[in-house]
């Protein structure tokens, strides 16, 4: 056992400080202008119509342009990640839509800025993949769900910010000035991150015992030296893995876990884009202005940092299986409420309660739980599968509403939504998995099971 590193058990003992600290925000600034890049679509497509630089058509197409981009990224950042490492991953992801950002600013022509949407989404569909995958990996146990959920609220900052820029900056400068903030931004972040250290539970399990040693005696040293003498290491845990197939993913012993995964993505995606994006329309349809329907949904959209904020007071005080399954019930109760009410009072705390809700299962969802299903090996490919998953529904989710709004009215959305919850909360049920406050190396043994053991002997030893 000479070669064994022991990576998680000895970041899970390190008590929370400032090296925890830098790593969130170094991770969170990436996620900020990814956010940023991803939600600056409907300024631009209204600035680039309003200016005649595109018609409606080519701005929809601008805008699907992005999706599929996201979803390829989304499908292939877990396989960098897991094979090249998460600071490979990360760095190439911002460079990828960094330079598309920086390119768009100087697009001759709507074919040009529709290639360079297609190429941003590459980057921007990886980031937050990998920033979930990342940040579970060097946080403790006993805060891993909160911060979690702290990433995703610091995230979720990008779309207020993206429109804020857009009603400020675009009148002066024209819609250009948006991809320049944010190329020029990623390509800060990726200087910024250059500082970033390699996981070593990766590094371990990658049987790079010399890096993965040595990156953690920096860490040590730097958390010792802020807190003093560090606590002892309860336990000790080979992380080394031979290769692992994207085929283990759906192996007997991880298939479960593969299914909850993405079908928690795919209930967020169904939750955002099937009721949140469609607010506004809803509105309109129950009658109220368009001036009202939008000034509704300004104040309702506060509920997406207040139900991430909720997150991060709970995620780590009730069990995750408890967290979902009662968000599950609560988005479901407050979509049932709301094609019934009418009151315009009722209307905003009702759409505030529901959203909050939606926000929160998706700091849960996706920053929390998601990551930690999956072995150290398959972390992101786990994530990355899941998020196209996620990504597939949220392209599909235009078409199915105006079909379900024109069909069946309101109601027909709202079951929609709470279908997909339903499931997730049977899914999760079922699932006897429980992370909460729990070593990410628990996975390990599915990974085990799923005939992928690691390469030296396996097991906990006191």
């Amino acid at each position: 056992m000479a070669d064994v590193i022991n990576a998680g058990a000895r970041l899970d003992r390190l008590p929370v400080s400032r090296f925890h600290w830098r790593m969130l925000w170094l991770i969170a600034a990436g996620g900020f202008v990814d956010a940023f890049d991803v939600y600056l679509a409907s300024s631009v497509v209204a600035a680039i119509v309003k200016d005649g630089f595109s018609d409606l058509a080519h701005g929809a197409m601008f805008v699907s342009s992005g999706f599929f981009g996201m979803l390829i990224g989304a499908a292939s950042s877990g396989y960098l990640g897991d094979r090249y490492g998460r600071r490979f991953s990360y760095q190439a992801n911002l460079a990828i839509f960094g330079a598309a950002s920086l390119a768009a600013c100087f697009a001759p022509s709507i074919t040009v800025l529709i290639a360079c949407r297609f190429v941003m989404g590459i980057g921007l569909g990886a980031e937050l993949v990998v920033a979930a995958g990342t940040l579970c990996e060097f946080i403790p146990p006993s805060h891993r769900g909160r911060w979690g959920a702290l990433l995703g609220m610091l995230i979720n900052v990008g779309l207020p910010a993206a429109n804020a820029a857009g009603y400020f900056l675009i009148p002066q400068f024209t819609w250009r000035v948006m991809f320049l903030i944010a190329g020029v931004g990623a390509f800060v972040v990726w200087i910024l991150r250059k500082q970033m250290p390699e996981s070593p539970r990766w590094l371990e399990s990658r049987g790079r015992t010399a890096e993965a040693e040595a990156t953690l005696a920096r860490i040590e040293a730097e958390v010792g030296a802020q807190v003093g003498a560090l606590p002892a290491v309860a336990v000790t845990r080979d992380l080394r893995q031979p290769d692992m197939p994207m085929r283990a993913l759906f192996s007997r012993a991880l298939a479960p876990r593969t299914f909850v995964a993405a079908l928690s993505q795919v209930a967020v995606n169904v939750s955002v884009y099937g009721m949140i994006a469609w607010i506004p329309t809803f509105l309109v349809k129950q009658g109220l202005s368009v001036v009202q329907s939008l000034g509704f949904t300004t104040l309702m959209t506060i509920g997406g940092p207040f139900g991430a904020l909720v997150g991060y007071l709970l995620a780590d005080r009730i069990p995750r299986k408890t967290s979902m399954i009662g968000v599950c019930v609560v988005i479901s109760l407050f979509a049932l409420v709301y094609p019934h009410v009418s009151d315009p009072m009722a209307v905003m705390a009702v759409g505030f309660g529901l959203v909050s809700a939606i926000y929160f299962l998706v700091a849960v969802a996706f920053y929390s739980y998601g990551p930690e299903l999956f072995p150290t090996a398959l972390r992101l490919r786990g994530g990355g599968f899941a998020n196209a998953c996620g990504r597939l529904a949220s392209i599909t989710m235009p078409y199915v509403v105006v079909a379900l709004f024109t069909g069946f009215g309101v109601a027909g959305v709202v079951g929609m939504v709470v279908t997909a919850l339903a499931l997730l909360a049977v899914s999760v049920a079922l699932l006897p998995v429980e992370m909460r406050s729990t070593s990410l190396e628990e996975a390990e043994r599915d990974g085990a099971e799923a005939g992928v053991a690691p390469l030296a002997a396996r097991g906990a030893h006191p």
